[in-house]
Order: structure tokens, then sequence, then C-alpha cells
């Protein structure tokens, strides 16, 4: 039996990773089966549990029953730990426990919080575990802080009520997971500036990354010495939410069921919002389900490429995507080497890019083939209901709820591979790390 043990016991750092995470979403399960977690009679269906704890853990805030109305308080605790622990990282947070109780990390437990927060070197693992948590909880106060000013006097509501709105959609703000406490999200709060813009921006620091945030707060004020990585996310972060937030402002602005009835200020304060959030967070402030096709699309693309790494974002990333541009680009202007903010980029950094998107990709399209096989949905909803999931965005075009077991169960299956990254699972899934001692013979074929 021991021999047997230590053959199926995990050994690749990945495998903690993904181990960690399917127990958090396996014991968030249980405690939302709980007949104390449900504000109904009886407890919640083991699909419905489970699907709500991979929602929660995986950052991801799809949905297939009402939030707000039919789990409990003690339900919405339960979502909210899953939230926090699923954005400190399943590793990082048990790492931060043992610090706690025993003032150190063994190796093993270094490797591990490493492969899951990104951390280059085993030195800084100490010290980053610890500062996630220190940005994550100052961001969450701040933001709650905000909010619970906005609906203690704007909204007559109660400062405990005022306190626990502005805790909640604060944590599930910071670490871009989506759900609200309301049954239409955020469709209420349109035009609040006070409610809109303290959750959008909450969101993108949260995508930022903490590699990105831990830089900032220490550099601020000399951008030449930023690296690399601090300036691809910059850079493409903003890029991709003025051009995310125009598109939408521009194709929905005449759309009489979304920003049509609206005026000017609202129309761009909701384009902004609404922009914003395919990069990996489900708030929506306007009816998801009415928006045209074309806007499905284009929210497509911006959830399918996410965030930045080492964050509470989803996606492929966004440095995934500009190392890819810049691969091209100097691959269309004949240059040897990829060069990026007068650095040159590793090559194995290429190779990995380019796995990750084709995998992505295939496991995209595979699943989008299903849900239009088994569900007959248009090729529209269906996509964008995969590519949500499996991003950890959590909008929906209104069709989650209805679909059938097989299909929800493919969407928790999503929602874990999307967090995790397809490298990781594939690492995880590995029997063993195999290194070639030696190479073969160059060859190269006819490409394009």
């Amino acid at each position: 039996m021991v021999s047997r043990w230590r053959r199926l016991r995990p050994r690749h750092p990945a495998q903690f990773v993904v181990l960690g995470f399917a127990a958090a979403v396996l014991v968030g399960g249980v405690l939302l089966m709980l007949p104390a977690a449900k504000a109904g009679p009886g407890g919640a269906t083991a699909l419905e549990a489970v699907f709500t704890s991979a929602s929660a853990v995986c950052l991801t805030g799809l949905v297939v029953v009402d939030t707000p109305t039919y789990w409990s308080g003690f339900g919405h605790v339960v979502i909210l730990a899953l939230i926090q622990v699923g954005g400190l990282g399943i590793v990082t947070f048990a790492s931060l426990l043992v610090m706690l109780v025993s003032r150190r990390m063994g190796l093993r437990a270094r490797l591990t919080a490493a492969a899951e927060t990104k951390t280059l070197e085993l030195g800084d693992v100490r010290a980053v575990a610890t500062g996630v948590i220190k940005v994550i909880l100052l961001l969450e106060a701040v933001t709650a802080l905000v909010l619970t000013l906005r609906f203690g006097l704007a909204y007559e509501t109660s400062w405990p009520r005022a306190l626990w709105l502005g805790a909640f959609h604060s944590v599930s703000a910071v670490n871009n997971a989506g759900f609200a406490l309301y049954t239409d999200s955020l469709t209420g709060f349109t035009t609040d500036w006070w409610i809109c813009l303290p959750i959008a921006f909450a969101v993108i620091a949260g995508g930022l990354g903490f590699p990105v945030l831990f830089e900032l707060r220490r550099r601020w004020r000399r951008p030449r010495t930023w690296s690399m990585h601090t300036r691809i996310v910059l850079w493409a972060s903003g890029v991709f939410l003025v051009g995310g937030s125009v598109f939408i402002t521009a194709l929905e602005w005449s759309n009489p069921a979304t920003l049509g009835p609206l005026g000017v200020p609202g129309k761009l304060l909701a384009g902004f919002f609404q922009g914003g959030m395919p990069r990996t967070a489900g708030f929506n402030s306007i009816d998801i389900g009415e928006m045209r096709p074309a806007s499905w699309l284009g929210m497509d693309v911006l959830m399918f490429i996410g965030g930045a790494s080492a964050g509470t974002a989803g996606g492929i990333k966004v440095t995934t995507f500009a190392v890819l541009f810049f691969a091209m680009y100097a691959e269309v202007r004949g240059e040897g080497a990829v060069n990026i903010f007068h650095r040159r980029l590793h090559r194995d950094t290429q190779r990995q890019a380019l796995t990750i998107v084709l995998l992505s990709v295939a496991v995209v399209t595979a699943s989008t083939i299903v849900f239009m096989v088994f569900t007959g949905i248009d090729l529209d909803r269906s996509l964008f209901e995969v590519i949500s999931a499996f991003a950890t965005t959590g909008l929906s075009t209104g069709i989650t709820a209805d679909l059938p077991g097989f299909e929800q169960c493919l969407l928790v299956v999503l929602m874990f591979i999307g967090r995790l990254g397809p490298i990781t699972i594939a690492s995880a899934l590995a029997l063993r790390t195999r290194v070639r001692m030696y190479d073969l013979p160059e060859e190269r074929p006819i490409i394009g």
C-alpha cells in the first residue's frame, strides 16, 4: 500500500495546484448542499452546488440559480469565501497558513506556490505570497468603503446591509469573479458613477496581475526601469480597455434594448463599464442577451484574450497575445529576433505562447461544437457561453440556467481548465517529464 501511494501521490507542482483547486470546489459544493445554504426548504442539488462552487473558486460568475434569492446568508458567505480563496490561490492560501503556524515554508511548498503565483525565483515566493494577500485586502477595503457609503447614503440601505453589499461586491470585483447580490447583476445601477466606476477600477486592478502591481508600487516614478512584463501588460491592457469600450459604445449606441434610451453621459459610462468587463469579470450593467451579435463577437475576442498573468484574470492573457503579435511583426519585417520595448524576447516564451493559444483554440472549438450538437443553440450564443466559461469571465446571454445537465458539467470543466490554464492541466496529467539528452538533425518544411 505504501509503495502504491508513493507511485500515485502528486510529484509535479502543477499536480498539487490542480488537486488543491479540485478539493476546494468539492468542499465548497458540499457546503452549498447543506440545507442551511439554501434560502428555501431543502438543499441544493449536487449539480447546482458544484457548479456554483466551481464558478466561485474559478472566479467566473456563471450561475445556474439566482444568487441573491436562491442562497441564504450562509450560502452567500460560503460563496464569498470561495471567491476569496480562489483569488488568493489555493496553494498560496495554504502556504500562508503554514507560514503563520510554523514560521517557515518548505521547498516543496515553495515550488508549488511558485507554480501557482508564476514566481520566477524561489527566494521571492514567501514575499510574493504575503504581498498577494496584502494587495488584495487593500484593494478590497478601499472598494468596499466607497460602495458601502454609496449604498448607505444614496439608496436608503441600512448600514449593516450596505456594509455587506459593499464587502461582497468589492471582493467579487477585485477577484474578477462577477458574482452580484442582485438578480439582474448591476443593471439597476447603469448610470450610477459611484457604483460602476469603483467596481470597474477594482476589476481592472485585479486584472493587471500581482507582479505588475508590486512593480508599480516600487517604481511608479521610474517607468524607464519597468520590466518587459509590466510594460506589455500596461500597454496591452490600455489598448484593449479603450478599444473595447469604444467598440461596445459605438455598436450599442442606438440599440433600444441597451444603450439607446440612455443620455450621453449614461451611454459613455455603460459603454466603458461593459467594455472593461469582458476582461474576465462577469458584471453587466446592460442586458447582455439584448446586445447585437456583432457586439457578442467583439466580446468573444476580448474574453478570449482576458487580462494579465499571475492575477485574478482569465483568458489566454494579454502577455500571450502581445508576444505573438510582436513575433508576427518581427517575421513580417524579416527580423531574426523578436524585440519588445528594447529587449530581446526569449525563444522559449514564443513557443509557450503559441502552445497556450493553440490548446485554448482547440478546447473552445471542440466545446462549441458539442454545445451546438447537443443543445441546438445557435453559434453566436454557444461560442459566447463557451468562451465566457473558459476565460472565467461569467458573462452570459441568458442560457446558462436552462442548459441540460451535461452541458452545465461541460461548463464546470471549462471553468476549471480556464482558471488553471491548459498547460498547467496538461503538466498535471503528464505521467512523467521527459528531457531529451540529444538533438535530432534539423530540417525545415515549406510554410505558407
